[in-house]
């Protein structure tokens, strides 16, 4: 399927290489952010998604100018990805991060499933394995992580991540709808790959990231599998690249800086410890973009 979607978020880190993905896979796409979107053919509706009724009508409109000149009335998407966010903390106080992003999430998958939407795609983050934004040196509890890991965050918007997922899995099972939340890896665009040697050099500067990563243009093919996809109900799935960001094996690489941390099954030579075999097995994710293919080593 190659339909109309709504996506939120549109402008920001991720959404900026996402959209262009589908949009060439020819997706008819109607960004809704506070900030304008430089893509072709690309609507942005600004929209506060904290309020209802903006979101309400946001998701039953015309995705452009040109739209009125067929005489049809404006009808719902096919399928809503929900990336907006505020994207982490210390950016607004914390009652305002959780508040924002729990709000606009529990309203845009709401109006979406009242408007007869039956795919949602919505951004969840590693930060629900409770290191990213952690006080002090925190352990994860096993590696890999894996999709039935016990999420544990102390901080604001790791909290918002969870909430949002129990939301989406309570309105898939309410109105029998698909929706997938992705528990999306630190998000690298073609750009940051300048930043990897600096990683390299320092692993214990990515424990927070569990030293793994997606690069959004891979994210934008995840996208669009999950669209795809149909008939499983609520799912959450890690989007993440294949590769540790570091040079040595993934198993002596662990056991050198995570010596506390319980390795539960046999690891690839060079798997991330956020694992994507989920989304490998069951939605066909083919990685394009192995960081070494952009850093010498």
């Amino acid at each position: 399927m190659t339909g109309r979607i709504v996506f939120t978020g549109g402008s920001g880190k991720a959404g900026r290489d996402v959209i262009p993905y589908l949009a060439e896979k020819g997706y008819d796409i109607l960004n809704l952010d506070l900030k304008p979107l430089d893509q072709p053919d690309v609507n942005t509706l600004v929209t506060d998604l904290t309020d209802q009724g903006q979101v309400f009508n946001a998701l039953s409109m015309h995705f452009g100018l040109d739209r009125y000149e067929g005489g049809g009335l404006p009808t719902a998407p096919d399928a809503v990805v929900h990336f907006a966010a505020i994207p982490r903390i210390m950016i607004t106080p914390d009652n305002v991060t959780y508040q924002t992003n729990v709000v606009s999430t529990y309203n845009v998958i709401e109006a979406a499933m009242k408007l007869g939407v039956r795919k949602v795609i919505i951004a969840s983050s590693e930060t629900t394995y409770g290191v990213c934004f952690a006080e002090g040196d925190k352990d994860f509890h096993t590696f890999p992580l894996e999709e039935d890991y016990d999420v544990d965050p102390m901080d604001s918007y790791g909290l918002s991540k969870v909430c949002n997922e129990k939301t989406a899995r309570a309105f898939a099972m309410r109105f029998n709808a698909d929706i997938y939340a992705l528990r999306i890896a630190n998000v690298i665009s073609p750009e940051d790959y300048a930043n990897f040697p600096g990683f390299l050099a320092d692993p214990p500067s990515r424990k927070r990231n569990a030293w793994s990563y997606i690069d959004a243009r891979d994210l934008g093919q995840i996208v669009d599998l999950c669209i795809q996809k149909d008939g499983l109900g609520f799912e959450v799935f890690n989007a993440a690249n294949d590769t540790i960001t570091a040079l040595e094996p993934t198993e002596a690489f662990l056991a050198k800086y995570a010596p506390d941390t319980p390795v539960t099954r046999e690891m690839g030579a060079h798997e991330a410890p956020i694992s994507n075999r989920k989304i490998r097995e069951v939605l066909g994710f083919r990685e394009q973009h192995d960081w070494r293919k952009y850093v010498k080593v």
